[in-house]
């Protein structure tokens, strides 16, 4: 299986923006007789214009070896065993190349047969994360049409996209990431086999997926990733409750604090609004509909607390995604929070034992976001904020 081969003037890799730590692992695992490169989501990103969040690297070296090589690294995983490499602050993935047979359509529970790059580049899930870069020859060494697919924004999975999936059902969820996050059309067949197959993502680790969803709602394309959710009824099996409340309250109004999630964390690219926050952000909608029923002077606690219990238990107890306690009571705080907020619309005075709340500051982005949803908050929003100057506040 002959790759084909990309050269700097080919693909235009800005050698700057490939992190100086990366390309010294690769360097000391090539001089210690090493076949390595950066792969995956890395060398995408790069070939994108873009400023990868992670460099990855494939190499022949076993796990093992890299560990004698470099003392900062650690060993993790069983079913996928790999090196953690420890830099400060940054972690650098390292995987040996794997092998195996990738037309055996059952879950994946071990992958520890090693191989080589040919071997290893079709165990990945797309084509566009299919892709190796050599940074000594500065070439793009490419086994399976990624270079094509990104030059013509194009997403299909590497081989038979139903053996793909029932491997590692994740990928659907990740299919639907990178159509959300690059806008690119999917391919018909692998369009096709996630529509055959979403019931698959049931047999995958719930931490995994929660990990996915919580990513995407940092994104900065989370409306996008949640109505493409909707649309494949996979909200359905993940967040029952919450896709229930899509049908009753409708799509666009139920997701409507995600466009001013996904405008928040576009323009403020090195910050992230706390994750209860984002998931308040799900929430909050639902609550706000129930509560239209309500005359406002009789919105009390309890009232808010009963509305938002009836919302939280299902969806944290009856779905396939699990969040923590510590989440539930977070989300629970923040949504019972913005009634105690709204209360001075009425008295325009501020109760100075909520700003010493140690969790004040998220419930405080919350109100930023219903803000931006409500004109009318604006000065109520502004009034609580400079309250609370001097002391640490993300917004």
């Amino acid at each position: 299986m002959q790759p084909h081969i990309y050269s700097q003037q080919q693909h235009n890799i800005p050698q700057e923006r490939i992190d100086s730590d990366a390309l010294f692992v690769i360097d000391r695992l090539q001089k210690a007789g090493h076949i390595a490169y950066l792969v995956g989501g890395g060398v995408r990103d790069l070939l994108m214009g873009l400023y990868p969040k992670d460099f990855d690297i494939s190499t022949s070296a076993k796990p093992e070896e890299v560990r004698r090589l470099f003392s900062n690294s650690l060993l993790i995983g069983r079913r996928f065993r790999l090196a953690h490499i420890r830099f400060g602050k940054k972690t650098f993935e390292v995987s040996t190349f794997r092998a195996g047979d990738t037309a055996e359509d059952s879950l994946i529970l071990r992958d520890n047969i090693w191989g080589v790059p040919e071997e290893d580049v079709l165990r990945r899930d797309f084509t566009i994360n299919g892709l190796f870069y050599d940074p000594q020859y500065k070439q793009v060494i490419d086994y399976v049409g990624g270079m094509q697919d990104i030059q013509h924004h194009f997403l299909r999975t590497i081989g038979d996209a139903n053996i793909r999936f029932k491997q590692d059902p994740v990928r659907m969820i990740r299919l639907l990431k990178f159509r959300a996050r690059f806008g690119f059309a999917i391919d018909e067949r692998t369009w096709q086999a996630l529509l055959d197959n979403y019931l698959e993502i049931t047999k995958s680790s719930p931490a995994r997926v929660v990990e996915e969803l919580l990513r995407m709602l940092e994104s900065g394309h989370s409306l996008s990733f949640f109505t493409l959710l909707e649309q494949t009824k996979m909200l359905a099996i993940l967040m029952q409750t919450f896709d229930e409340e899509c049908k009753n309250i409708g799509n666009k109004e139920l997701l409507s604090y995600l466009h001013i999630v996904d405008h928040f964390h576009k323009q403020h690219i090195n910050e992230k609004l706390d994750r209860t926050v984002l998931l308040a952000a799900l929430i909050f909608p639902i609550i706000e509909k129930k509560l239209e029923r309500i005359s406002f002077e009789d919105v009390s606690f309890t009232t808010i607390l009963k509305t938002a219990e009836s919302i939280l238990n299902p969806l944290f107890h009856q779905s396939f995604v699990q969040f923590t306690k510590r989440q539930r009571f977070l989300v629970e705080f923040i949504l019972i929070m913005q009634q105690r907020f709204d209360l001075t619309l009425k008295t325009s005075k501020i109760r100075p034992r909520l700003l010493s709340h140690p969790e004040k500051n998220i419930a405080l982005q919350m109100l930023f976001l219903r803000s931006h949803n409500h004109e009318l908050l604006r000065p109520l929003y502004t009034q609580w904020k400079e309250a609370s100057r001097g002391e640490p506040h993300p917004i």
